[in-house]
């Protein structure tokens, strides 16, 4: 029987070296949370690593798209990464808009890797406390 020189990070290493998902082939759509205030519904999206520039916000016919892209950092050398644990490419997600939606004042910032998108409601349907005379 001969003898085998083990090496403890051997397995790990075989590991790394198997890919675990290809960059071009997944496709991804950043995570949101949606809410509703008095004045406003907001669209709140995760989208780390992607430059408010390659971030586009269109509203027509009741639908609100967010759609961009996340680059990958250095694309000459993905061929050196050991895994990709992330998601690159294009997105795009739609949402139907109510029609008490004030579509001129939509307003749209970035902090911190989430964009959040305030959408103001219409004066017309806005709550309106009424006092007794």
């Amino acid at each position: 029987m001969a003898l085998v020189r083990w090496s403890p990070f051997g397995e790990l290493d075989s590991f790394f070296r198997t890919p675990m998902r290809s960059v071009s082939s997944e496709t991804w759509k950043p995570e949101v949370d949606i809410y509703e205030d008095d004045d406003s519904f907001v669209i709140s999206a995760e989208v780390a690593g992607v430059d408010k520039k390659d971030i586009k916000i269109h509203l027509e016919d009741g639908t609100l798209t967010i759609s961009g892209e996340r680059k990958l950092e250095d694309e000459n050398k993905k061929d050196n990464y050991r895994m990709l644990g992330r998601y690159y490419g294009s997105f795009a997600r739609r949402f139907h808009v109510p029609t008490i939606i004030d579509g001129g004042k939509v307003a749209a910032n970035m902090d911190k890797g989430v964009l959040k998108v305030t959408l103001p409601k219409k004066p017309e349907v806005k709550p309106k406390e009424i006092k007794v005379n």
